[in-house]
């Protein structure tokens, strides 16, 4: 969770939920995180505490975003408290997300290192535009839209292909996926299956 000196985010739709659970994360290889995930058709007090969960997890876990599949639920959402290439944070709700990235001259490639918490200890780099808009709904149904760059960029990005079962495992060359798995096979033991709901 932010500390108390942390600015005030960006939080055009309002703040995230709060008093979730926290809940293990779920790896890769849990059928959930590999396939297309089930629309959000209904706004009501189940998906604001599954919501309130992802939040907490996601804090929990220090991540900067978290899919919904991330927690074993088959919902198109996503939550996410992430900072843009200056370093300003925006956080949101983001169901039903739909991806804009930028097209020809305007399509430029960002190689960062990037990681999942669903395959966690490891990152490797993996190419994305450097710069990101999502359309789709809040926790209310209304329509939300977030367009960032940088590591804001990266994880609508990121997000977004959860919700489509598409890890960025998927993104990468078979070399580099192998040197992801050996690093995340060193530090398995940092990241017991609960993980990081015994240490909440």
């Amino acid at each position: 969770m932010p500390d108390d000196e942390t600015p005030e985010p960006h939080a055009p739709y309002g703040p995230l939920p709060e008093g979730g659970t926290v809940r293990a994360i779920t790896r890769w290889g849990t059928p959930v995180m590999h396939r297309p995930q089930a629309a959000v058709t209904s706004y009501d007090d189940a998906l604001r505490s599954l919501a309130a969960d992802m939040v907490a997890t996601m804090y929990a876990a220090d991540g900067v975003g978290l899919a919904a599949c991330q927690v074993g639920e088959d919902v198109a959402m996503f939550v996410f408290d992430c900072p843009d290439d200056e370093g300003v944070r925006t956080v949101g709700v983001v169901c039903n997300p739909v991806l804009t990235l930028p097209e020809g001259k305007d399509r430029h490639l960002d190689s960062d290192d990037e990681g999942c918490l669903s395959y966690p200890g490891s990152f490797e780099p993996c190419a994305r535009p450097d710069w990101a808009r999502v359309d789709g709904t809040g926790i209310d149904g209304e329509p939300v839209t977030f367009e960032g760059s940088g590591l804001l960029a990266r994880c609508l990005q990121h997000e977004t292909d959860h919700t489509l079962g598409t890890v960025f495992g998927d993104r990468l060359s078979a070399k580099s996926r192998k040197k992801l798995g050996k690093k995340h096979d060193a530090a398995a033991d940092d990241y017991p299956p609960t993980w990081p709901a015994e240490s909440a």
